[in-house]
């Protein structure tokens, strides 16, 4: 059996004192690669990913700048980030998007970065990580006239929607990544989306450090914990473990083939 952590911010400080421990737990889990995403502290800090992708052979990386961080974002990020993207650990652009929940930067801002990196990572063709929160109107609406043109495909990560937004990211050639809050109880907006997705778009993640699945929650995630997330999705969807770590796996290996060459096979 093998599992893909799709998402995972292994950079976080909470992991200072016993990373290494951290990933020789996820690989004896069955935990065979894990995609570290490289938002790091901010613009300032794009190669917080792959500085562990370089140290762990399990770990590949991204590069983005997170919606949070959209108004420390300068003319120079955009050509650093461009620049980061043709090394070969550095799988895809993210995680990028919008967040109306905390406004940390101003929505206008963080639409016209999010544009932007659109922008960066259909010039690399590159798969983007995408993150929503409160904003799926906006969010859908950007990436319908940036995005979906290209023909490229992404990550809806840790998806947050139900079925209706479901059937809108599906359109858009996206693959649904599913975290920990499929195993919470009064999830259930999540839970019809996650029975409802097509088995050939289907991911999971840990989304490490945040959102450890049950019966882990309240503690800090890692990338071992999204075993309990694969049993509980395949519960739900009333599929064997092993077929859907084993689908789930074969999905992420087909939208970053050819990545670490850095050219983008469909």
């Amino acid at each position: 059996m093998t599992i893909v952590d799709s998402h995972c911010h292994l950079d976080d400080s909470r992991f200072d004192e016993d990373r290494d421990a951290v990933v020789e737990r996820a690989e004896k889990a069955g935990v065979t690669r894990m995609l570290a995403i490289g938002t790091g502290s901010g613009p300032d800090d794009l190669d917080a990913a792959i500085r562990l992708a370089e140290r762990y052979s399990s770990i590949r990386a991204t590069v983005g700048v997170h919606p949070h961080d959209a108004a420390k974002a300068a003319a120079r990020t955009f050509d650093e980030l461009a620049a980061r993207l043709s090394q070969p650990v550095v799988l895809g652009l993210g995680e990028i998007g919008l967040d109306y929940h905390y406004n940390f930067s101003p929505p206008e801002c963080q639409r016209e970065v999010f544009i932007e990196q659109l922008h960066i990572a259909a010039r690399f063709r590159k798969p983007v990580i995408i993150h929503t929160r409160e904003a799926w109107a906006d969010t859908l609406d950007l990436i319908g006239r940036h995005w979906v043109p290209t023909g490229l495909m992404g990550i809806m990560h840790c998806f947050s929607g139900g079925p209706d937004e479901l059937q809108s990211v599906i359109a858009m050639n996206f693959l649904v990544s599913f975290g920990g809050m499929v195993t919470f109880p009064k999830a259930a907006a999540v839970h019809a989306a996650a029975c409802a997705a097509p088995v050939e778009r289907l991911l999971v993640e840990t989304d490490a450090p945040y959102l450890a699945p049950a019966p882990n929650r309240g503690r800090r995630n890692e990338p071992a914990f999204v075993v309990h997330t694969v049993r509980r999705l395949a519960e739900l969807r009333d599929e064997p473990f092993e077929e859907l770590a084993a689908a789930t796996t074969a999905n992420f290996e087909r939208l970053f083939a050819g990545m670490e060459s850095g050219r983008y096979t469909e």
